[in-house]
C-alpha cells in the first residue's frame, strides 16, 4: 500500500496512529471489538470515534446470516471508497466475515489492508504491526480459533459507563445443521467461574456498574468442555455472592441444556434478573431433528414450565426460524400454537437462509421466498398482539427501572425493567419532574403502553 499525497499517512510523524472502529452484530462481537481496542490502545494507537478523525478503521463483521454478510460488505466497501478518495490511509476486516471468507476478500478487495480473524483480537496490534511499520498488507486467518479472553485481557469499553457485558465462553459446542459458527469461531471453551468474577470485579473497581450481562454462543453449557458437567449454577451463585452489581443478566441458553440447579439458582440469586434468553428456534420434533437442535419440544416445554413455577415474574426472550427447509404447513402451525400456549414475554424472528458450508443447504424441499415472508408476518403479528396484552396488563404497576439515557427532543428518559436488555427488548419511557442519570434506578408507576414499549410516570 502506498499512501496518496492528501491520504491521512498511518505512520504520520508526530503523533500516534488513529484508529476508529466500526461494531457490526451481536453483543459476543461487540466484546470483542472492545479486546481488539484494547490492544491497540495499548500499543500506543490513538482510538477515536468518528472515522472520519481516523488513519485506520476496522470493520468488525458479522457473518451469521445473509443480512449480516451484506451489511458488513457494505460498510467495507463504503470504507474503501473513503479511502479512494484519500480520506483514510487503511481498511481492516476483523472477525467473523473474514474468517469466514478470508481468502476471497484477499482476492477481490485489493484495496483493503488488512484482513484478520477470529482468533487475534487480543493481539491485534502486533499483527497490524507490518501494517503501521511497512505500510505492509496483513493476513491473518488461521484455520482453527483457540483464542479465549480472560480477566486480565485489557479492554475498551463501547457500552454505556453503566453496564457491561461479560463473554463466559467462546465457540459453540451445537452443531445445528443451519449454523456455521463453529467454523468462525471454533469449538466450545469456557473460561473458570474465578476468571469470570474476578472480571467483573475489575470492571467494578473501574466503573460504577449497574448491570452485567453474562453472554457466550451458548452459556448454559458454559464449563461443559472442561468437566463435561454444566457448571453454569456454580457460576451464578458465585457472581450473585460477589454483590458487586444489583443487576445480571444471562442472555443465550440452550434450552436444552438447562437443568435443575440453574433453575434454582437463577431464581434464589439476589442480583441475578428474572430472565432468561431461551432461543427455541422451532417447537415441531420434526423441525428440531432437521435443525440438529439437540432437543425435543418435550424437554423445552418441560423447562419453560419448570422456569416459570420458580419464578414467577420471569420474563422469557427466545428466537424461531420460519421457512426452514422441509416446514409443512403442520409443523408451522405447531410453531404458532406453541407461542399461543408458552406466551413469550420477547421474541425474535429469522427468515432461513441458506449459509454455505451448513449442512442445512442440502436439505430436499426448500421452501419458496414469498411463503417464508408470509409466515415471518403470521409470527410477528402473533406476537405483536401477544407482547400488547402483556404490556397492556402493566399499566397501574408500580415496577423498578434502570435509567439509560434521556431523550432530548421528548425529554422523557429513557430505561428498562428488568425484564429488558439493552438493545433487544423494549423500552420504558419515564416522565420525572426530577433530574435523572443514566445508570440510576427509579421506581416509576406504569402508564402507558404498547406491544413494544412502556411509558410511566416516576414515584413522588
Amino acid at each position: 500500500m502506498t499512501a496518496s499525497a492528501t491520504a491521512p499517512d498511518p505512520l504520520a510523524a508526530g503523533r500516534p496512529t488513529r484508529v476508529a472502529l466500526v461494531s457490526l452484530g451481536c453483543a459476543r462481537t461487540l466484546v470483542d471489538s472492545e479486546v481488539a481496542l484494547g490492544s491497540l490502545k495499548g500499543h500506543g494507537y490513538q482510538i477515536v470515534r468518528d472515522v472520519k478523525d481516523a488513519d485506520v478503521a476496522i470493520v468488525n463483521t458479522c457473518g451469521f446470516i445473509e443480512e449480516a454478510k451484506v451489511e458488513s460488505v457494505e460498510t467495507i466497501l463504503t470504507l474503501c471508497e473513503r479511502k479512494k478518495k484519500g480520506r483514510l490511509g487503511a481498511v481492516v476486516v476483523l472477525g467473523c466475515l473474514a474468517q469466514r471468507y478470508g481468502g476471497e476478500l484477499r482476492e477481490e478487495l485489493a484495496e483493503v489492508d488488512g484482513i484478520v480473524g477470529t482468533d487475534s483480537f487480543g493481539a491485534l496490534a502486533e499483527v497490524l504491526e507490518p501494517l503501521r511499520a511497512k505500510h505492509a498488507r496483513v493476513y491473518d486467518v488461521r484455520p482453527r480459533p483457540t483464542y479465549l479472553l480472560d480477566e486480565k485481557t485489557p479492554r475498551v469499553a463501547l457500552t454505556p459507563p453503566h453496564y457491561a457485558y461479560v463473554k463466559i465462553s467462546e465457540g459453540c459446542i451445537n452443531a445445528c445443521s443451519y449454523c456455521v459458527i463453529p467454523k468462525m469461531k471454533g469449538a466450545h471453551r469456557s473460561r473458570t467461574v474465578e476468571s469470570v468474577v474476578s472480571e467483573i470485579e475489575g470492571l467494578c473497581a473501574e466503573r460504577s456498574l449497574s448491570e452485567v450481562l453474562l453472554i457466550g454462543q451458548d452459556t448454559a453449557a458454559f464449563g461443559y468442555d472442561r468437566s463435561r458437567r454444566f457448571e453454569l449454577p456454580e457460576l451464578l451463585r458465585a457472581v450473585d455472592r460477589s454483590g458487586r452489581v444489583p443487576w445480571v443478566r444471562l442472555l443465550y441458553a440452550h434450552p436444552g441444556h438447562i437443568n435443575d440447579e440453574m433453575i434454582a439458582a437463577l431464581a434464589e440469586g439476589r442480583s441475578l434478573c428474572k430472565y432468561v434468553d431461551f432461543p427455541i428456534e422451532h417447537s415441531h420434533d420434526a423441525m428440531l431433528r432437521r435443525m440438529n437442535r439437540g432437543v425435543d419440544r418435550r424437554t423445552m416445554m418441560d423447562n419453560i414450565l419448570k422456569l416459570r413455577r420458580a419464578m414467577p415474574e420471569l420474563t422469557l426472550r427466545t428466537t424461531v426460524i420460519v421457512g426452514f427447509p422441509g416446514e409443512t404447513e403442520e409443523e408451522f402451525e405447531d410453531l404458532l400454537q406453541c407461542m399461543k400456549e408458552v406466551r413469550f414475554e420477547k421474541l425474535g424472528a429469522f427468515i432461513y437462509s441458506p449459509e454455505e458450508g451448513a449442512r442445512s443447504v442440502s436439505l430436499p424441499d426448500p421452501i419458496d421466498p414469498a411463503l417464508k415472508r408470509e409466515r415471518y408476518e403470521a409470527v410477528m403479528e402473533l406476537q405483536f398482539s401477544i407482547s400488547a396484552e402483556i404490556n397492556a396488563a402493566k399499566i397501574g404497576r408500580k415496577m423498578r427501572v434502570l435509567i439509560d439515557t434521556k431523550d432530548k427532543r421528548s425529554g422523557r428518559y429513557l430505561g428498562r425493567t428488568e425484564g429488558d436488555a439493552p438493545e433487544v427488548d423494549g423500552q420504558v419511557k419515564v416522565t420525572s419532574k426530577k433530574e435523572l442519570r443514566p445508570g440510576e434506578f427509579v421506581d416509576v408507576t406504569i402508564t402507558g403502553a404498547d406491544e413494544h414499549d412502556l411509558r410511566a410516570e416516576t414515584l413522588s
